[in-house]
C-alpha cells in the first residue's frame, strides 16, 4: 500500500465518519477552540460540514469536493474547515440543521454551514455539486462568492448572523398549556395522523417514505384506548407491506433506512440501529395485539440482525451499517435472476422467484431487489404446488443465498457505539425476551446494559460515543432518556433489582443536568457541557425518539413505581409545553403522545412475587407479557427483597400466598386480590384502560 498523499488532522480521532476524510486535501478541524482561534486570529469565516458515515451524498460530496485539490485550496485559503459526525454531535447538528432550515426551508446531510468565528451561522445549504448543475450553484462560485461577501461586505455578514442567532433563541422557547390535559388530544392526534394515511401502500404520505415506528405505536395505543378497529388495521397493514417489500432485508433480517418510492420497494439500503429498535419493538407490540406468526418473525429476523451483525464482542451494539458497499448503492444485498437460479437449480429457482418476485429486467438498476407481493397460498395456488412444499423451496433458497451472500465485500460498517441508541436497542431486546419468552434476549440485553455501564460513564455522567477503547464527549439528554428507558424495560423484563437501581440513579442526574428550573423541560445538552450558540430543548420525535418525550415517559413510570410525586409533575409539564404543537402537527410526536397516553390512564400496577427459575413463576410473569398491555408497570421479585422493599412502595406488605407465586394486581389506587393461578391473573389485567382529564 502506498502512503496517503494527504493526511490532515481528523487522523487522530475515533469517529469512522471524520476518520473517512483524514487523506482529504482540505485542512479539517474537528470542532473544538483551536478552529475557532485560528478563524478569529486569521479572521476568517468558518466552513462547518455535518455529516454521517453511511450518508451516501456525504459520500458523493466528499469524492467530488473535498477529495477535489483545486476545491480543497479554496477552502484551505478563504476558510477554517471543521468537519462534524452528527452522530457524536447531536447537539451542534441541532443548531446548525434549524439554521440551514430557517435559511433555506430545507435541511439533509451533507449539511454545509458558514459561520463567523464566534460559531453563528450567516449562510448555508446541504448538498452542492462540483459546477452548476441540477439548478444548483457549484461548490467553487458559493465558496468564492461567500468569501468575498466576508470580506467586503462585513456588516451584511453581522447582520444576517445576529438575525439568524435572534431566530435560534426564539424557537427555542415555548408556553405551557393552560388547558386540561385530556383524551380529546389524544383523539385530536389521532384524526390527524391518519389523515396523509397510505390507503393502497401502508404508511403515511408518498415517496420517499420513512418507516413510522412510533406513529404505529400511538396507533395501537388508540386501539388499546377505544377499541378503534381502522387503527389497529392501519398498524397491521403498514407493517405488512414494510415486512413485505424491499425495505425489509428478506435474506438477512432488518430494516433499511427508508423507502425511495411510495411501495416500500427500494430502499435507501444503509441500515441504522435506531431504526431497527423502533421497529422491533413496534413489531413485538403488534405481536402481542395480533398473536400473528409472520409478526413475530420479522421482529425476531430484525433482533437476530442486530446480534449478529451489529454487536461487538463484550456487548455494545454498532451504529450504521452503509449503502454501498465496492463503490455501489445496495451492490450487497441485490441479484440477478442468473445469480439465483445458478444457486438454487432449476427445481426450487422458479418457485423462489415467483415469490420474490424475481425477473430477468430486475426492479433496480437490472438487477432484484426480493420482495413479496402474494401470499404463501396464493402463490402456491398460482404455481399449482403446495404450501407445504412452497414453504420448504424458500427456507432452502433463503439459507443458500443467504451463505452465498455472507461471502461478498460487504458494506462498512460504522462500529462506534453511542448511549443513546444502544439505550433503544436494549429496550427492544428486554421486551423481547419476556414477549417471546426468549432467555438468549434476557442475555444480550444484559451484556448491553454492562457494557454501557462500564465503559460509558465517567464520574457519575455518561458519555456519548465509545470506539476502539475510547469513550469520550458529554452524553446528551437523548443518552440518558434512552438508556434510562433500556434499564427500566429490563428490570421489568428480568426483576433484577440492579438495573432500577442504575436508571434510578441516572434519572436524579439527569434532573440535576439538564431541567430547566425556570421555563420546565429538559435541554439538550447539560449543564456540564461545553457553551455553545443556543442551549436548545427538543421535543419533536423524529427519526428517533427526543429526549423529552423519552423522559417524561420513564419519569411516569418511575412515578408509579416510586410514589415520587415529582417526577409525574415534570412529566406533565413536558405535555403542557407541547400540548398546543401537538395538536398542531401530531406525525411529530409519536412517542410523546404515547407517553401522555400513559399519564391519562389508570395504569395497572403489577407485582410477581417469587423465584425466579420456578414455573409457576414463568407461568404468571407469561399471562403479563403475552398480551399488549402498555400502560402498566411491572415488578418481579424473590420474597427475599429487604432492599427493593426500601425503595419500591409496591414491594411493600406483600408475601406469598399458599406459599406460591403469587400476583399483585392494582389500579388506580385500589388493589386486587392476590392470586396464584394464571386465569385468575389474566381476568384481574385490565385489557383496555379509557382515560381521565388531568
Amino acid at each position: 500500500m502506498t502512503e496517503p498523499k494527504h493526511t490532515n488532522r481528523l487522523i487522530n480521532e475515533t469517529s469512522p465518519y471524520l476518520l473517512q476524510h483524514a487523506h482529504n486535501p482540505v485542512d479539517w478541524y474537528a470542532w473544538g477552540e483551536e478552529a475557532f482561534e485560528k478563524a478569529r486570529t486569521e479572521n476568517k469565516p468558518v466552513l462547518l460540514s455535518i455529516g454521517y458515515s453511511a450518508c451516501h451524498w456525504c459520500h458523493v460530496m466528499e469524492h467530488e469536493s473535498f477529495e477535489n485539490e483545486e476545491i480543497a485550496e479554496l477552502m484551505n485559503d478563504n476558510f477554517v474547515s471543521i468537519k462534524v459526525d452528527r452522530e457524536e454531535r447531536p447537539d451542534l447538528d441541532q443548531i446548525y440543521m434549524n439554521a440551514v432550515q430557517m435559511m433555506t426551508q430545507h435541511g439533509g446531510w451533507p449539511m454545509t454551514v458558514f459561520l463567523t468565528p464566534e460559531a453563528v451561522p450567516f449562510y448555508g445549504g446541504t448538498y452542492f455539486p462540483p459546477e452548476d448543475r441540477y439548478n444548483m450553484p457549484g461548490f467553487p462560485r458559493i465558496l468564492l462568492s461567500v468569501a468575498e461577501a466576508y470580506r467586503e461586505k462585513p456588516d451584511e455578514i453581522t447582520r444576517n448572523a445576529v438575525g439568524l442567532l435572534t431566530e435560534l433563541r426564539r424557537a427555542n422557547t415555548s408556553l405551557e398549556s393552560i388547558d386540561a390535559l385530556s383524551p380529546v388530544l389524544l383523539d385530536a392526534a389521532y384524526r390527524g395522523v391518519i389523515r396523509n394515511y397510505d390507503r393502497l401502500n401502508g404508511g403515511f404520505g408518498g415517496a420517499p417514505k420513512f418507516p413510522p415506528a412510533m406513529t404505529l405505536e400511538f396507533l395501537m395505543r388508540v386501539f388499546h384506548r377505544t377499541g378503534d378497529g381502522e387503527a389497529l388495521r392501519i398498524v397491521e397493514h403498514t407493517s405488512e407491506q414494510m415486512a413485505r417489500g424491499g425495505i425489509y432485508d428478506q435474506l438477512g433480517g432488518g430494516f433499511h433506512r427508508y423507502a425511495t418510492d411510495a411501495k416500500w420497494l427500494v430502499p435507501h439500503f444503509e441500515k441504522m440501529l435506531y431504526d431497527n429498535a423502533l421497529l422491533s419493538r413496534q413489531f413485538l407490540h403488534l405481536y402481542q395485539l395480533t398473536n400473528d406468526s409472520m409478526t413475530r418473525r420479522i421482529a425476531e429476523g430484525t433482533l437476530d440482525y442486530v446480534v449478529r451483525e451489529m454487536t461487538n464482542a463484550r456487548g455494545g451494539f454498532y451504529s450504521t451499517q452503509d449503502a454501498d458497499s465496492e463503490g455501489h448503492e445496495g451492490k450487497f444485498f441485490v441479484w440477478s435472476q442468473e445469480e439465483i437460479v445458478a444457486a438454487l437449480g432449476d427445481s426450487d429457482a422458479p418457485l423462489f422467484c415467483l415469490y420474490y418476485n424475481i425477473t430477468p429486467g430486475g426492479n433496480f438498476e437490472g438487477k432484484n431487489i426480493l420482495n413479496v407481493t402474494q401470499s404463501i397460498a396464493e402463490v402456491a395456488k398460482s404455481a399449482e404446488t403446495s404450501e407445504a412444499i412452497l414453504e420448504s423451496v424458500l427456507a432452502r433458497g433463503v439459507k443458500k443465498l443467504f451463505e452465498l451472500r455472507e461471502r461478498r465485500i460487504k458494506p462498512d460498517r460504522d462500529e462506534k457505539i453511542l448511549t443513546a441508541w444502544n439505550g433503544l436497542m436494549l429496550a427492544s431486546f428486554a421486551e423481547a425476551s419476556a414477549i417471546l419468552e426468549r432467555e438468549d434476549y434476557a442475555e444480550v440485553a444484559r451484556r448491553n446494559a454492562r457494557f454501557v455501564l462500564q465503559n460509558l460513564s465517567r464520574d457519575g455522567l455518561l458519555l456519548r460515543t465509545y470506539k476502539d477503547g475510547q469513550a469520550k464527549l458529554n452524553g446528551y439528554l437523548e443518552d440518558y432518556a434512552f438508556f434510562i428507558d433500556g434499564l427500566l424495560s429490563l428490570f421489568e423484563a428480568t426483576g433484577e433489582f440492579e438495573w432500577f437501581d442504575a436508571a434510578l440513579t441516572l434519572t436524579r442526574k439527569t434532573i440535576d443536568e439538564f431541567w430547566d428550573d425556570t421555563d420546565g423541560g429538559f435541554f439538550f445538552t447539560g449543564a456540564s457541557h461545553e457553551e455553545l450558540i443556543v442551549r436548545s430543548k427538543d421535543y419533536f420525535d423524529n427519526a428517533t425518539p427526543s429526549g423529552n418525550s423519552v423522559a417524561a415517559d420513564l419519569l411516569l413510570r418511575l412515578g408509579v413505581l416510586t410514589g415520587e410525586a415529582d417526577y409525574t409533575r415534570r412529566a406533565v409539564t413536558i405535555f403542557r409545553l407541547t400540548a398546543a404543537a401537538m395538536q398542531r402537527y401530531p406525525p411529530a410526536f409519536g412517542r410523546a403522545l404515547c407517553a401522555l397516553d400513559f399519564h391519562l390512564s389508570s395504569p395497572s400496577e403489577i407485582v410477581i412475587l417469587g423465584e425466579p427459575e420456578a414455573r409457576d413463576t414463568a407461568a404468571l410473569k407469561r399471562v403479563v407479557w403475552r398480551e399488549f398491555q402498555p400502560n402498566k408497570v411491572v415488578i418481579q421479585a424473590t420474597p427475599l427483597v429487604a432492599v427493593e422493599r426500601q425503595v419500591i412502595p409496591l414491594l411493600q406488605g406483600r408475601s406469598l400466598l399458599n406459599t406460591q407465586a403469587t400476583a399483585f394486581v392494582c389500579e388506580h389506587y385500589a388493589c386486587k386480590q392476590p392470586v396464584n393461578d394464571p386465569e385468575s391473573l389474566a381476568g384481574q389485567i385490565t385489557t383496555g384502560t379509557g382515560g381521565k382529564p388531568t
